[in-house]
C-alpha cells in the first residue's frame, strides 16, 4: 500500500511540473489560434470575398509557420541540455546562432510569399480572389521576420523552462489585434479603408509588438542577464547552425508531414459536395482544438527530458517520457468521450443544418478512435525531441501519413477497388490507421531510445591513473 501511495505520489509531482510547463505553452497556442480566429471572423462581417482570402492566406501561410516553428524548436533540447548540466555559459552562442536561423528562415518564408501567386494558379483560385489572397499575404510578410525572431527566443526561454512570458506576450498581442484590425479594415482614424487585407498589416503589428517585448524580456530579466544573451553578437558559425539545421529540420518536416496530411484529405474531400466538406471541416476543427492539449504536453515533456539528461539523470528522463505518455492518455480519454458520446453538442456549435451535423457527428466518432494513437504519438514525439533524437521519428510519420493515410483512405474513399467507395469515411479511416502506426512505431523508438541511454550511462569508465 505504501508503494502505490509513493508510487502516486511521484506521478503527481511529474504532474505538476509537466503542467506548469505545458500550461503556458497551451495558452500561447490558444492566443496564437485566436489572432487566426478574429481575423477570419472580422473579415467576414466585412465582405465574403475578404473572409475567404484571408481563409485562403492562412491556409498557405500557416504550414510554412508550422515548418519554421518545428525547425526553431532544435533551441529547446538544445538549452534544456546545458541548462540541465549548468553550462549555462554556452546556452548565448547557442541561442545567438539559433537567432540567424531565425533570420535566414525569414528570408525564405519571404520569398515563398511573395511567389505564393504560383499556388494560388495552381489552385486556380479566381483573379479577383487570388488578387486578395496574395495582397493579405503581402501585407502579413511585414511580420514574417519578427515572428520568426520571437518563436527562437520563446523556444530559448522554453529550455529554460520559462514558458509563461510568451503565453503573457501572446495574449497581449491578441487583444492588440481586435482593435488594429477594426481601424485598418474599416479605416478609422486617418486610416486607408483596406478590408481583409487590413487584417494582414495589424498581424505585422501584432509580431513586431511580441517580438520586441520578448527581446526586453531576455535582454533585462535577471536570469537572462546572467547568460549575457544579449552582451555580444556573434557571426554565423556554420558548425553551430548545421548542428542545429540537423537537429530542426527533421523536427519542422514532421510537424510539416502531419499537419499536411489533413489539407490534403480536405482537398480530395473537397470533391464530394459542399455537405461533406462542412461535415468535415467540423470534425477536423474540433479535433485540431483537442490536439492543443497534447501538443503542449508534448513540448513541456521536450524541456523535462532535455533538462533531465543534460544533468545526466537518465532514470528522471525515462520516467517522464511514460509519465507524459500516461498523463496525453488521461487527456485523450477525456476528449474521446466527448467526440464519442455528445457529438451532437460539439455540431450544435458549428450548425443547425441536419445533414451536416448528422455527417460531422459521424466522423467525430472516428476522431474519438484516434485521440488516444495522437495522444501516444505527440508525447513519444515530444520525449525524443527532448533525447535529440529527430531524423529516424520524421522518417516514420513520414512512412505513416503520406505512405499509409494517404493511399489507404483514397483507396477506401474514393475508388472501388476493395470496397464501395466510402466517401469521408474511407478517408477517416486511414488517419486512423495512420495514426495508430505512428504511435506504434515512436513508441518502439523511445523504447529503443531509453534503453540505449541506460545502457550508456550504466558503463563504468575507468578513472586516468
Amino acid at each position: 500500500m505504501r508503494t502505490n501511495f509513493s508510487a502516486f505520489a511521484r506521478y503527481r509531482g511529474e504532474l505538476r511540473e509537466l503542467l506548469y510547463l505545458a500550461g503556458p505553452i497551451m495558452g500561447a497556442q490558444l492566443a496564437t489560434t485566436g489572432m487566426t480566429f478574429v481575423d477570419t471572423s472580422m473579415a467576414g462581417q466585412y465582405s465574403a470575398m475578404d473572409l475567404a482570402a484571408i481563409a485562403l492566406g492562412s491556409s498557405i501561410w500557416m504550414p510554412v509557420y508550422l515548418l519554421i516553428r518545428g525547425i526553431l524548436m532544435a533551441i529547446t533540447p538544445t538549452v534544456a541540455h546545458l541548462y540541465g548540466a549548468r553550462q549555462t555559459g554556452e546556452i548565448g552562442g547557442q541561442v545567438r546562432q539559433g537567432l540567424w536561423i531565425a533570420l535566414l528562415m525569414s528570408l525564405l518564408a519571404l520569398g515563398f510569399i511573395y511567389k505564393s501567386d504560383v499556388v494560388l494558379q495552381w489552385l486556380q483560385v479566381e483573379p479577383e480572389m487570388a488578387a486578395k489572397t496574395l495582397e493579405y499575404l503581402k501585407a502579413l510578410a511585414w511580420g514574417i521576420p519578427a515572428i520568426c525572431l520571437f518563436q527562437a527566443l520563446t523556444c530559448y526561454c522554453e529550455g529554460m523552462g520559462k514558458t509563461k512570458p510568451s503565453m503573457v506576450f501572446s495574449f497581449i498581442a491578441l487583444a492588440l489585434n481586435i482593435p488594429l484590425n477594426y481601424v485598418l479594415i474599416y479605416g478609422k482614424f486617418g486610416f486607408p479603408e483596406l478590408g481583409g487585407v487590413g487584417c494582414g498589416y495589424a498581424t505585422a503589428v501584432c509580431f513586431w509588438v511580441m517580438f520586441l517585448m520578448m527581446a526586453g524580456y531576455t535582454m533585462l530579466g535577471q536570469q537572462h542577464r546572467k547568460i549575457g544573451l544579449f552582451d555580444h553578437w556573434d557571426l554565423p558559425s556554420l558548425s553551430i547552425i548545421s548542428s542545429q539545421l540537423k537537429l530542426g529540420i527533421p523536427i519542422g518536416l514532421a510537424i510539416f508531414f502531419e499537419a499536411s496530411i489533413f489539407s490534403v484529405v480536405a482537398l480530395l474531400i473537397g470533391k464530394l459536395g459542399a455537405i461533406v466538406v462542412a461535415g468535415h471541416q467540423i470534425a477536423l476543427n474540433f479535433t485540431s482544438l483537442a490536439f492543443m492539449v497534447p501538443m503542449s504536453l508534448a513540448m513541456g515533456l521536450t524541456i523535462r527530458v532535455g533538462q533531465a539528461l543534460g544533468a545526466g539523470k537518465t532514470e528522471q528522463a525515462a520516467y517522464s517520457s511514460y509519465a507524459g505518455i500516461a498523463t496525453t492518455l488521461v487527456s485523450a480519454t477525456v476528449s474521446a468521450s466527448v467526440m464519442m458520446f455528445l457529438p451532437g453538442v460539439v455540431t450544435s456549435i458549428y450548425t443547425q443544418n441536419p445533414e451536416v451535423a448528422i455527417l460531422a457527428a459521424q466522423l467525430l466518432v472516428y476522431a474519438a478512435l484516434f485521440q488516444y494513437a495522437d495522444g501516444i504519438q505527440i508525447a513519444a514525439n515530444g520525449a525524443l525531441r527532448g533525447y535529440k533524437d529527430t531524423r529516424v521519428p520524421m522518417a516514420m510519420i513520414l512512412f505513416a501519413c503520406w505512405g499509409v493515410a494517404l493511399p489507404l483512405g483514397y483507396i477506401l474513399g474514393l475508388t472501388d477497388w476493395i470496397v464501395e467507395p466510402m466517401g469521408p469515411h474511407g478517408l477517416w479511416i486511414g488517419l486512423v490507421t495512420a495514426l495508430t502506426m505512428g504511435a506504434f512505431l515512436l513508441t518502439l523508438r523511445l523504447r529503443a531510445i531509453i534503453r540505449r541511454n541506460r545502457m550508456l550511462a550504466s558503463e563504468i569508465v575507468p578513472m586516468p591513473a
